[in-house]
């Protein structure tokens, strides 16, 4: 057997090379005649899997360690016989700590009272509802918007966009990419929002169009954007109406990256019989990347904020991004692991 593997997936390194050949490229340099006797690929989001790699390849399978698979063909997959498996959920608890180190560092710096706000949430998947989970813990006024979820569950807990837009102090978008949420962030979606309401976009770029956005600046609060259309290319003009703004890097925790790991590695084991690997999970080799507690008993609501933000100091993220937009792969790819927070 043999394997290709994205070779700045963590954790992996030597991990199947007592069951197969493996061969370790950079993402963006992985080709189709790499792949002309692989059986399996490791990727991320970097690597675009679509006919002009896979065609007369013999690969079996696909393992994507991220959540998202805008990056696959999944149709071309289908009616080639390949099996696809992304790490569902894994980024889940690194975007929720992004979403509330963000929403406090704006809110600090720009003196916005955050007491009886309320927290408008699109897409209550796993992320959504790791952010809902904390925002009802903080003491937000939560309202949840899911279509799919409310035609399985009912109504009770969910609403409508437009009433979303229309009553939430801070909107965050947490959609998949496909034909329904492409572009779903448009001038009228900003028209119905709150004058001052906080943006949040970690889901993916092309949800939002972004010169809608930038007109709608103005009229709304602190933007934070981690996910851009076109990237690597960035809307230079959204960055600079944007109050945080970072490479796709919301779910880099070291928490994320091991789960990531871990359901890939697993994913791949299963599919090929590895036995030895069907209960893998990588050892945290840095103790002080270790997820912390924040207690929050008898805390105000300002002394939580101080701690998530001393947790993750967001703001740095954004000045490095912005001394060198251009880089927007190699920050990515140099990014040093945050730890993740959580409260019970």
């Amino acid at each position: 057997m043999k394997i290709v593997i994205d070779n700045i997936i963590p954790f992996v390194h030597g991990l199947f090379e007592p069951y197969a050949e493996v061969r370790y490229i950079n993402a963006t340099d992985i080709k189709s005649g790499d792949l002309s006797d692989a059986d399996a690929l490791i990727i991320r989001t970097r690597t675009r899997c679509d006919s002009s790699l896979l065609e007369g390849t013999p690969v079996k399978m696909i393992a994507t360690a991220t959540s998202g698979v805008s990056h696959i063909d999944l149709k071309y997959c289908r009616e080639h016989g390949i099996f696809v498996k992304n790490v569902e959920g894994a980024t889940a608890g690194g975007v929720m700590n992004y979403v509330f180190s963000a929403l406090y560092a704006c809110a600090a710096r720009k003196s916005i009272p955050l007491q009886g706000a309320s927290f408008g949430i699109i897409g209550v998947g796993h992320t959504g509802s790791a952010v809902e989970k904390m925002a009802r813990i903080m003491g937000f006024k939560v309202l949840l918007c899911d279509p799919y979820r409310e035609a399985e569950e009912g109504g009770s807990q969910f609403c409508s966009l437009d009433y979303l837009l229309a009553n939430s102090d801070i909107v965050s978008l947490h959609v998949p990419l496909d034909d329904s949420t492409k572009g779903m962030a448009n001038e009228d979606f900003f028209r119905k929002m709150r004058l001052g309401a906080f943006f949040i976009n970690t889901a993916n770029g092309d949800n939002v169009v972004e010169q809608d956005l930038i007109d709608a600046a103005p009229k709304l609060g602190p933007i934070v954007i981690d996910v851009w259309s076109g990237e690597p290319d960035i809307n230079l003009d959204l960055m600079e109406v944007a109050d945080i703004a970072t490479p796709h890097i919301a779910g880099y925790s070291y928490q994320s990256k091991q789960l990531g790991t871990m359901m890939a590695v697993r994913a791949v084991a299963r599919f090929f019989s590895i036995r030895e690997l069907y209960d893998f999970y990588p050892k945290a080799d840095v103790s002080e990347l270790e997820a912390v507690k924040l207690d929050i008993i008898g805390k105000t609501q300002g002394q939580i904020a101080s701690a998530i933000q001393y947790n993750y100091p967001i703001f740095t993220d954004d000045f490095m991004f912005r001394m060198n937009p251009s880089d927007f792969a190699g920050l990515r790819t140099g990014y040093h692991y945050r730890r993740e927070f959580f409260i019970d």
